[in-house]
């Protein structure tokens, strides 16, 4: 049988190639890796492209939450503190937030892009992957609210 190492990329139709790669450049952190005619390649900076950004069709419908197809995809980052960060500066640039939970084994901040892709930023609860398979498989594991501090004002 064919045992997956990992996911290794994901590539997005989007309305505004611009656009897109401005939100997941400037707001989300991504880097360029290179640009085509058939779009931008962007990286987390470790490996050659984790994200692409192909431009749609013209006559391509947004998408619409609940349908078949993508739900989200979800960014890994370092710990609580960069989640902190990462929530404050999605609200600051006027990011569309969906909802924060705490899952247990990770912690997350799921929100929209430019073109209603959900995506999620999330930092591990546990230190190793083995204790968070653990908890993930936990008999009665629920989710809960994630209440990430307000940025205090300036």
């Amino acid at each position: 049988m064919v045992k997956p190492k990992r996911i290794g990329h994901l590539v997005l139709n989007v309305k505004d190639v611009e656009v897109s790669e401005k939100f997941y450049t400037e707001v989300l952190g991504f880097e360029i890796s290179v640009k085509r005619p058939l779009g931008t390649f962007l990286t987390c900076g470790k490996i050659h492209h984790d994200l692409a950004l192909f431009q749609a069709p013209e006559d391509a419908q947004p998408v619409t939450e609940g349908r078949l197809g993508l739900n989200h995809f979800a960014v890994q980052i370092e710990d609580m503190d960069e989640l902190q960060e990462a929530y404050q500066h999605f609200k600051a640039h006027g990011v569309n937030i969906d909802r924060l939970v705490d899952h247990g084994m990770t912690k997350s901040v799921y929100f929209f892009d430019p073109d209603g892709n959900r995506i999620e930023f999330f930092c591990n609860s546990t230190e190793t992957a083995e204790e968070g398979l653990a908890l993930m498989r936990a008999p009665g594991r629920k989710n809960t609210e994630l209440v990430l501090e307000e940025a205090p004002v300036s």
